[in-house]
């Protein structure tokens, strides 16, 4: 099975509220994004999206540059099917980060429990050098992942963890971390897993 089929699967046996990485609103993601954004006509891109809330948040406060990018296209239409007409106002790419080469220009990039899954170094750097030609210099990264103390696994697949150091080592010096937050996810099964939100500015 490859990694695409693997989340496809994941997505059509389990509904949203049933993945341990639900959100039924992602407050922090958010924030950290309206925080650096005075302009709404910032370009966003949510990396690893699925059918995560974060972009009918953000159609809320107002921004009207929004996409989402995801390997599994179920996903993505899970979450145009729910959000309707709204749907339209956003960009859906289906791609593998790890992979793809161009992706378009974007303002801040936002990823929320993808990087951990990039176990190997060369799929880490890949994703590196995409941030660097996707985001502008004077443009934010928002990255989180399962904290130093987090889950060892997800969805039956290893993953890597962090902290915001170590997060800056990985994505390299065009990044520098201005902020970080320990935030302590609960499952839908009462689980905690905690993560480490880190925000970087593109040099």
């Amino acid at each position: 099975m490859t990694i695409a089929e693997h989340w496809e699967a994941v997505y059509a046996e389990k509904s949203d509220e049933e993945v341990s990485w639900f959100q039924a609103e992602p407050r922090l993601s958010a924030q950290l994004i309206i925080e650096v954004c005075n302009d709404r006509t910032a370009r966003i891109i949510d990396v690893g999206g699925g059918s995560s809330r974060l972009v009918e948040q953000l159609l809320d406060a107002g921004f009207n540059h929004l996409a989402v990018l995801d390997i599994s296209r179920v996903a993505l239409d899970r979450a145009r099917t729910r959000m309707g007409d709204r749907s339209a106002m956003v960009q859906w790419q289906v791609a593998d980060v790890s992979q793809v080469k161009e992706i378009g220009q974007f303002d801040v990039w936002h990823d929320r429990a993808t990087y951990h899954f990039l176990t190997e170094a060369s799929d880490r750097l890949r994703y590196a050098e995409l941030v660097e030609r996707t985001v502008p210099s004077g443009g934010h990264i928002i990255i989180a992942a399962f904290a130093p103390n987090g889950p060892s696994t997800c969805s039956g697949l290893e993953v890597c963890r962090y902290d915001a150091r170590s997060l800056a080592q990985e994505l390299g010096p065009a990044f520098r971390c201005e902020r970080e937050v320990v935030d302590q996810h609960v499952t839908p099964s009462g689980r905690i897993q905690p993560f480490t939100f880190a925000r970087f500015r593109r040099l």
